[in-house]
């Protein structure tokens, strides 16, 4: 009877593995929303990214410039935050980007980003100011 259970127990475990190596390596969805502008969830700013230096490699510290504006107009006075993962594989950011704060024209620089494997990634960012509080999430593939 023991063999039996350790037996269900390995296919079990097994089984499971299997399905999350699949998720882990299927492609990203083909419809993934690519954009690097769009407009917050609650619509209250547009948000902008890009690399500072191109392409985007893996394993090294990368810097992003932020532009937020709200009705067209640079938005000077935001505090970010930024947070991400690969959904794919269920973790976040190997590292804890931060903004080092306006550097004019309503845009932020994000230091301290790096990916560490291809594949697709999220970047999210909170944006606060006087105007409230909203987020944006931002599809990336390596």
């Amino acid at each position: 009877m023991r063999k039996w259970i350790v037996a269900i127990a390995v296919l079990a475990l097994l089984g499971v593995g299997g399905f999350y190596a699949m998720k882990m390596l299927s492609p990203p969805p083909a419809d993934l929303d690519l954009a690097r502008s769009k407009e917050t969830a609650n619509g209250r700013y547009t948000v902008a990214v890009e690399p500072e230096a191109e392409p985007l490699q893996t394993g090294t510290l990368h810097t992003w410039l932020v532009t937020v504006t709200s009705n067209g107009t640079p938005v000077t006075d935001a505090q970010i935050s930024v947070d991400g993962g690969m959904p794919q594989h269920g973790h976040g950011l190997p590292t804890a980007p931060q903004a080092t704060g306006h550097i004019g024209e309503g845009r932020y620089r994000i230091e301290g980003v790096r990916f560490n494997m291809g594949g697709w990634w999220v970047l999210k960012l909170t944006v606060d100011s006087p105007a409230g509080r909203d987020d944006v999430e931002f599809n990336l593939t390596l």
